[in-house]
């Protein structure tokens, strides 16, 4: 597997509660959490807005 390049989400804190994306040469997108980098899940783009969708609609918004 090539070495991908992770990005920390914006919503993510300073700590290790991050949150990490990277799109794969084969155009899925990768997310995981720094504190367990070992487990990912493996997106493609239309089931990624399906899951932020479906996030904002069931998370209230933050103060």
């Amino acid at each position: 597997m090539p070495t991908l390049h992770w990005q920390k989400s914006s919503y993510s804190s300073e700590g290790n509660n991050c949150v990490e994306l990277a799109t794969a040469p084969d155009g899925t997108i990768r997310l995981r959490e720094s504190d367990d980098p070992t487990t990912t899940l493996t997106l493609r783009p239309p089931g990624l807005y399906s899951l932020l969708a479906t996030a904002r609609r069931e998370i209230p918004n933050r103060p």
